[in-house]
């Protein structure tokens, strides 16, 4: 059998190795915060914010954004329907009501006007996710947000290293949150990060990360509320710091392996891949295909081609209205047809010319079956 090709795993080097070593042997007491303190400002250098929170997950820093946002009971919080179940959890945890909207075909993105159509009295937020690395649409976003008085949140998870118009994805809206997944471009095997610019947004929640002590509270174990424990390891941001440290390199292979795909697949004009719109820039964490629907690929036959050549086949993102805890939405046409005919590829960093090749058969021989 041929050898596995994964769809994703980590670029770890003798730096974080270094770093991971020392945390675990020195990082205690006194410089039990060392390492978080220094990735938390590296972070926040490198998105150009003034404001960075290492948390647990992703999940965890966009729930501790929206209650300090106020989200709440009866509240709605509208976002895509393309999407992953952490992006609305956080609002079903405070008690307030997802509201999905439909995707643009070429992004796979939230549309602002379906967005905008879709507010309410009780919407309290738009939550723009960044699928795949591909951009909402900030400026129509954050303009509909402005005319409304309603705070649009970056779900950049899978957008590290994304720029819209010179800004770096997470660092355009009231605050974004970012994961480091084992499977992201940055990882620290788990883990997440809050940012903004927002001085009074931070502090509330640094309040509530650190189970709701003040930072000027002068009183030892004395909450002023009840906050969250989503605080990452002094181990976990040792490795974060190493990692951010090559961000550079990290995403500009990401993006030469999306490339890569896209200059083999040229011509093939039944497949559409992660747009880059001009004044953007993608980090494609996850370089995708969408098949013509005329072709009759689905989901499925390519699961099974890939399987047989012993490759990962990732599936796009079922569309969460789709899912047993919420109700459908037949109207969000795009998100219901797009899963149906996609499939995610394989892009880890050290990936060679001959597996790429290889997923590429795999992909020209679906069109020919």
């Amino acid at each position: 059998m041929k050898p596995r090709i994964l769809y994703t795993k980590p670029s770890i080097t003798e730096r974080e190795v270094a770093y991971a070593t020392d945390a675990a042997a020195n990082g205690w007491g006194e410089r039990c915060y060392d390492y978080i303190n220094r990735f938390e400002a590296a972070f926040a250098a490198h998105l150009g914010v003034t404001h960075a929170i290492s948390t647990s997950s992703c999940t965890g820093a966009l729930h501790m954004g929206l209650a300090a946002l106020g989200v709440g009971p009866g509240d709605e919080v509208i976002l895509a329907d393309t999407n992953w179940t952490a992006s609305a959890a956080p609002i079903v945890h405070l008690g307030a009501r997802p509201v999905f909207v439909d995707v643009l075909a070429d992004s796979w993105c939230i549309d602002p006007e379906k967005a905008e159509a879709a507010i309410t009295p009780r919407t309290k937020a738009i939550i723009a996710v960044h699928i795949y690395g591909n951009l909402c649409d900030m400026d129509q976003l954050l303009e509909i947000g402005a005319r409304h008085n309603i705070p649009v949140v970056e779900d950049a998870a899978e957008a590290l290293g994304s720029e819209w118009r010179g800004r770096k994805a997470g660092a355009l809206g009231a605050f974004g949150a970012f994961s480091f997944h084992g499977t992201k471009t940055v990882t620290t095997g788990e883990g997440g990060m809050f940012v903004t610019s927002n001085s009074t947004l931070y502090e509330k929640v640094l309040t509530l990360s650190n189970h709701g002590r003040a930072r000027g509270q002068k009183k030892q174990f004395w909450p002023d509320e009840i906050g969250f424990k989503y605080k990452m390891s002094n181990l976990q941001a040792a490795v974060g710091l190493a990692q951010i440290e090559r961000v550079g390199e990290l995403v500009e292979r990401k993006r030469e392996i999306f490339y890569a795909y896209r200059e083999q697949l040229a011509g093939v004009n039944a497949v559409a891949m992660n747009p880059e719109p001009e004044g953007t820039k993608n980090g494609f964490w996850m370089p995708t295909v969408v098949f013509a629907p005329e072709t009759g690929v689905t989901r499925e036959t390519l699961q099974e081609a890939f399987s047989a050549e012993n490759i990962d086949a990732r599936v796009f993102f079922w569309p969460l209205s789709s899912l047993p805890p919420f109700e459908e939405v037949a109207a969000n046409t795009t998100a219901y047809d797009l899963p149906g005919r996609a499939i995610n590829l394989p892009s880890y960093h050290d990936m060679t010319a001959d597996e790429i090749g290889r997923v590429v058969e795999v992909l020209r021989g679906c069109l020919a079956a």
